[in-house]
């Protein structure tokens, strides 16, 4: 990835197995639970750039159309692998395939045949790139080469949703994370410093207090020793849902954090800007 923001939420590089990049684009939960089969809708998304191979989380919201965040879709390469397989791998190494030509990307032919969906990304036109708060649109799109058919996309938030939890409100209401990031543990030997660990990789979510609501930015506690909540996102939960009244309400976009236990600042999805674009791909809305 382009060295952004050290605070980005999610994105996290996987070179032929799945090592963590130096760099700190967006977040996976720390803390929370397995997910299990708890959100089918939700999926692990895999990328090249012209620096590396990257993977982010999506959520499934019409039959074609995935929904995650524009630094998970700009300038990507090729086609993205989509997988809703809720337990990837315990251990090292990753059953990904790795691109013939991965200054081209993947194609849906070797994705197809590796067993994975495929399809094509498209980033929000007014996507600021982390330049400015006030228009930040970090939204972006996979759009399937081919619908899926067995699993109930989910739905999302109706138009400005979230503007009814303002402050004081916000504080006691509890957000529901969902993504594929690191877990931050401490190692099974050596040092015992809480540090993001790739493996297991695997669905997680958590549960997360309200903090702070811009236009744009929903930001929340991410701390998995605040009481009220039971973890946040860390490096690979970009783009992943975060849920509220069973609905998506915004999609991880950053964090402040390298060990991912502080606040998530998460791009809201019920917003006009956002939800004008969504609509030019035939996402149901509220």
């Amino acid at each position: 990835m382009r060295g952004r923001l050290s605070r980005i939420a999610g994105v996290i590089a996987l070179a032929l197995g799945l090592a963590a990049t130096s760099l700190v684009p967006a977040s996976a939960i720390t803390g929370g639970e397995p997910d299990g089969n708890g959100h089918p809708n939700v999926g692990l998304i895999l990328f090249y750039m012209p620096d590396g191979r990257f993977r982010c989380t999506a959520t499934l919201v019409s039959p074609t159309v995935l929904v995650t965040a524009a630094h998970c879709t700009q300038g990507t390469l090729g086609k993205t692998l989509v997988t809703f397989d809720s337990v990837i791998a315990e251990q090292p190494p990753s059953p990904f395939p790795v691109a013939t030509d991965p200054a081209k990307g993947y194609t849906q032919a070797e994705l197809e045949k590796a067993g994975y969906k495929s399809g094509t990304a498209a980033s929000h036109p007014q996507y600021s790139d982390f330049t400015d708060l006030n228009n930040w649109n970090d939204v972006g799109v996979i759009v399937l080469d081919r619908p899926v058919t067995n699993i109930a996309p989910a739905k999302i938030a109706p138009a400005n949703y979230l503007n009814a939890y303002q402050q004081p409100k916000l504080n006691s209401t509890i957000f529901t994370s969902v993504g594929y990031g690191t877990e931050v543990r401490k190692a099974d030997s050596g040092p015992q410093k809480p540090t993001p660990m790739s493996y297991p990789l695997l669905r997680r979510w958590a549960e997360e207090p309200g903090q702070k609501l811009t236009p744009q930015i929903l930001q929340v506690n991410g701390n998995e020793h605040d009481k009220r909540g039971t973890g946040g996102t860390c490096f690979g939960d970009s783009g992943g849902p975060t849920y509220h009244g069973g609905y998506v309400v915004t999609v991880t976009s950053y964090g402040y954090t390298q060990n991912c236990r502080y606040l998530d600042g998460l791009q809201r999805i019920d917003i006009k800007v956002v939800q004008d674009w969504l609509k030019t791909f035939g996402v149901p809305l509220g």
